[in-house]
C-alpha cells in the first residue's frame, strides 16, 4: 500500500485534529465522572462507527479532514486504511473531551496512542519524555510509527478474504484496546507503560480466542480444505501475537482442523459481558457471510450461547443487531480480492453463491431488463464489445444494487459486492471483476458465449 511521502500521518492526525476542533462538542451525561462517560462513549462509539463490524460506517470518511492524498484515485484498501486512522484520532479525541484532560499537544498525543496500538512502547514512552519536556516529537519517531502503522495497514483496512472472517473482530479488538489505552492515558495525564502492556496482551488473547471460535465454525460441517488450513494459519501468523501465544494458537488450530475441539475448553475464561457479546456478535457474522445458515452452524451457536451463558432472547437480539448493521452499510467496501475469496475462503462458499445465484437468475435479469443502462451495458459486453473503464465500474455497481433488490443475493452484495462478482463472474459470460482482481483468463467454449446477436442481454437456461 502507497501512502505517499513521509509525513503523511502527521498530517493526517493534523487535519483530525482540526476537524474535531470545529465539530459540535460531544454531549455529556449529568451526573457521572469523566471516565464513566468517557466509558459508556467507547461502547457507543465502536458499534455507531462500525469498527465493531471491522470497517467504519460509511467508509468513515467525512467532507472534513479528507486530503487530496486520499481523494479520487486512491486505492480502495488505501480509503479504508485513512478512515480506521481517522476514526481512531477522532475516537481518542472525544475521549480526552469526555475525561477532562486539559489542552495539549493533541497530535503528538494521539501519536504516542498510535505507538502503543503498534506495540511500539519504547517510542510511546520516548514521545512521553518529549512531551514533559515541552518539546515536539522528533521526526525519526515520527517515522518509527508511521513505518508500523504502514506494515498493519492491510489488516487494519481489511485483510484479504482469508479461511476466516477475522478482520472485524480483529479491528474491533484494536480499536477496543486503543480506546481504553486513550481513556487511560488522558485520565491519568500520562502514560503508564505496564498498563499499555496489559492491554497489548489483553487484545491479542481477544483475536486468539476469536481465531479459536470461528476455526470450530469453519470445522463444524467439514474439514476445510488444504488452502482454507493453509489461509487460516497464515491469518495466525499476521496477526503478530506474542511468539508464545502465536505456538499455542497455531497448535489449536491444527488440532480443530482434524477433531472437534471442546467449546467449553476454549471459552472457560470468558468473564466479562463485553467479551461474551464479541465473541458471539462474530461467530454470528461470519455464520452469515455465506447467505446461509447450516444445521451445523446452528447447532454450534446455540452451544456457544449456552457455554457464553448468554440468554436466547439476547442472542436473537444480536442477530438482529448484525443483520440491521449490513442492511444500513452494505455501500461500505471492504477489501476483498477474488482469488482469495474464491480459493481461500472456500470452494463450497463460492459454490453454494453460484447455486443460490442460478436459481434466482430469471429474476435476476427481470430486474435487469427494467434497468436501462444497466441492460445495455450488459448487452454491449454480451455482444463481445470493449467497456470503457467507467462503463465497467458503472455496470458492476448497478448489478451488485440490483441483486441487493433480490432478497437471496441481498446477502452477496455485502459489503462491497465482490463475492457476488466472483459468482456472477462464473454465470455470465464475460468477466464483470476489476482487472487488478482478474485471475488469468480461461478459453470459453461455444456453449458458453451467450446468445449471440440480437437486443438482449445474456439467458441462461437453469434447471
Amino acid at each position: 500500500m502507497d501512502l505517499g511521502k513521509a509525513g503523511w500521518l502527521s498530517s493526517m492526525l493534523e487535519e483530525s485534529v482540526a476537524a474535531h476542533a470545529r465539530a459540535p462538542a460531544q454531549g455529556v451525561s449529568p451526573g457521572l465522572s469523566g471516565r464513566a462517560r468517557a466509558r459508556s462513549y467507547l461502547r457507543r462509539m465502536l458499534r455507531a462507527s462500525g469498527l465493531l463490524y471491522g470497517t467504519p460506517a460509511g467508509g468513515g470518511v467525512s467532507s472534513e479532514g479528507v486530503s487530496s492524498e486520499s481523494a479520487g484515485t486512491a486505492a480502495p484498501e488505501e480509503v479504508l486504511f485513512r478512515a480506521v486512522v481517522r476514526t481512531f484520532a477522532r475516537m481518542a479525541l472525544d475521549i480526552a473531551v469526555l475525561a477532562g484532560a486539559p489542552l495539549g499537544p493533541r497530535r503528538e498525543q494521539l501519536l504516542l496512542l498510535f505507538a502503543v496500538l503498534t506495540g511500539q512502547l519504547e517510542e510511546a514512552q520516548a514521545i512521553e519524555e518529549k512531551l514533559r519536556q515541552g518539546h515536539e516529537a522528533p521526526k525519526r519517531l515520527w517515522g518509527r510509527v508511521e513505518d508500523a502503522l504502514e506494515r498493519r495497514a492491510l489488516s487494519l483496512s481489511g485483510d484479504p478474504a482469508y479461511g476466516l472472517v477475522l478482520h472485524n473482530g480483529a479491528l474491533y479488538a484494536d480499536g477496543h484496546m486503543f480506546g481504553r489505552q486513550a481513556l487511560d492515558y488522558f485520565s491519568r495525564g500520562g502514560l503508564n507503560r505496564e498498563m499499555a502492556r496489559r492491554r497489548i496482551d489483553f487484545a491479542a488473547r481477544q483475536k486468539a480466542l476469536l481465531v479459536e471460535v470461528l476455526t470450530g465454525l469453519a470445522c463444524v460441517d467439514r474439514q476445510p480444505s488444504f488452502s482454507a488450513r493453509r489461509a487460516i494459519l497464515r491469518q495466525v501468523e499476521d496477526l503478530g501475537l506474542p511468539a508464545a501465544l502465536e505456538s499455542e494458537l497455531r497448535t489449536a488450530v491444527r488440532q480443530s482442523f482434524e477433531r472437534r475441539r471442546s467449546l467449553s475448553t476454549a471459552v472457560k475464561d470468558v468473564r466479562s459481558v463485553d467479551l461474551r457479546r464479541f465473541i458471539l456478535e462474530q461467530t454470528l457474522l461470519a455464520s452469515l457471510v455465506d447467505g446461509r445458515r447450516t444445521r451445523g452452524e446452528r447447532a454450534f451457536i446455540d452451544q456457544l450461547s449456552h457455554e457464553l451463558r448468554v440468554p436466547e432472547s439476547t442472542v436473537h437480539q444480536l442477530e438482529l443487531e448484525v443483520a440491521e448493521f449490513y442492511a444500513k452499510n452494505r455501500s461500505v467496501v471492504d477489501v476483498f480480492t477474488v482469488s482469495s475469496a474464491a480459493n481461500l475462503m472456500g470452494e463450497d462458499m463460492v459454490s453454494r453463491m453460484q447455486n443460490t445465484l442460478e436459481r434466482n437468475f430469471h429474476r435476476l435479469m427481470q430486474e435487469v431488463r427494467e434497468t436501462g443502462e444497466l441492460y445495455h451495458l450488459l448487452t454491449k459486453a454480451a455482444r463481445g464489445q470493449t467497456l470503457t473503464a467507467e462503463e465497467r465500474q458503472r455496470m458492476r455497481a448497478q448489478l451488485i444494487d440490483v441483486a441487493k433488490a433480490i432478497p437471496a443475493l441481498a446477502i452477496f452484495a455485502a459489503p462491497g459486492g465482490m463475492l457476488l462478482l466472483v459468482a456472477l463472474a462464473k454465470v455470465l459470460p464475460f468477466n464483470l471483476l476489476p482487472s487488478a482482481f482478474q485471475d488469468e483468463p480461461e478459453p470459453v467454449s461455444p456453449e458458453e458465449e451467450g446468445t449471440g446477436g440480437g437486443d438482449k442481454p445474456p439467458v441462461r437456461e437453469v434447471g
